[in-house]
């Protein structure tokens, strides 16, 4: 199938793109990698596509404090080869996983996360890291924590006259380490179950955050903290990885059991992507533990 008719504006600021936007019927367009196969099926029928492409700002990946801030043309494969995606690990850990290199060179970072699809990489990221969205429009411009943007399966909580103008990741900090891992039927497919795992072990306890994604219609997030706690206690604060991903296993089918609500698909049935949850879980902590340990280790070394 072709794209049923629209109308193409290509606006060279901001102030341009949300004055378009605020025209009914108008959709956003950078990379293009979800919005156009999602044209040519006639799944969507926008009035007019306002091409973001021309702004200079929107462009921009820069360290600010103790974030990364990346805008809303920033391509993934940019952010990926980017010294500065190594002060976001878990970034640098996910974006192998996002389809293909081609795919990459030209689909945004924000146009990922904007999407929402349930099985993407980069919202559970965002959801994981506490990143903030940016959002612009003729009314000036708004914040809205990852925590509260995914409303729904491709659904978020952008109005129609609003830009993603840019999302705000977290820098880590010293004991901090991160796990990522998925699986699909083949790389570069959309994942059946996958997560993103962030430990910190500076402070009294070790404290461990999780997000799946491909098993509900939004990324879900839960602190195992008390899961980690429990593993540590049997294996001792320094475990061998095999060890710590043993004892995890005891109790990654209850957090599998809790996340996990999809009703299942023609790919995976519910039951197959609690067990496809539960080793990514002991494997991925079991991950981001032991590299936060090791980073607590060589700050204390200095």
């Amino acid at each position: 199938m072709k794209a049923a008719p629209f109308a193409y504006v290509r606006p060279g600021s901001v102030g341009d793109i949300v004055a378009e936007l605020a025209r009914d019927g108008s959709k956003v367009i950078a990379g293009g990698q979800s919005l156009v196969p999602v044209l040519a099926m006639r799944l969507g029928r926008p009035a007019q596509l306002v091409d973001i492409n021309a702004v200079p700002e929107l462009n921009q990946l820069m360290r600010d404090n103790g974030s990364l801030r990346v805008g809303a043309t920033v391509r993934q494969r940019r952010l990926q080869g980017d010294e500065l995606s190594a002060a976001v690990p878990l970034v640098r850990l996910a974006l192998p996983w996002v389809g293909h290199r081609e795919i990459r060179s030209r689909g945004t970072v924000c146009g990922s996360i904007a999407h929402a699809d349930p099985a993407a990489e980069l919202p559970a990221v965002a959801c994981c890291l506490e990143a903030t969205m940016v959002l612009a429009s003729s009314r000036g411009t708004r914040e809205i924590p990852a925590a509260e943007f995914f409303t729904g399966a491709l659904s978020t909580a952008v109005e129609p006259d609003e830009l993603l103008a840019e999302v705000v990741f977290p820098v880590a900090k010293p004991g901090e380490g991160f796990g990522f891992g998925e699986f699909a039927r083949r790389h570069g497919d959309f994942a059946l179950a996958g997560v993103a795992v962030r430990v910190r072990t500076s402070g009294a306890a070790p404290s461990a955050r999780l997000t799946c994604f491909g098993v509900s219609d939004v990324p879900v997030t839960a602190d195992v903290s008390g899961q980690l706690r429990a593993a540590l206690d049997t294996t001792g604060p320094v475990p061998s990885r095999a060890a710590l991903v043993g004892a995890l296993a005891e109790h990654a089918g209850d957090i599998a059991l809790d996340l996990v609500d999809t009703a299942g698909d023609g790919h995976a049935s519910p039951a197959y992507r609690r067990r496809l949850i539960s080793g990514l879980v002991a494997r991925e902590v079991t991950s981001a533990y032991l590299k936060a340990t090791r980073s607590e280790s060589e700050r204390g070394s200095r």
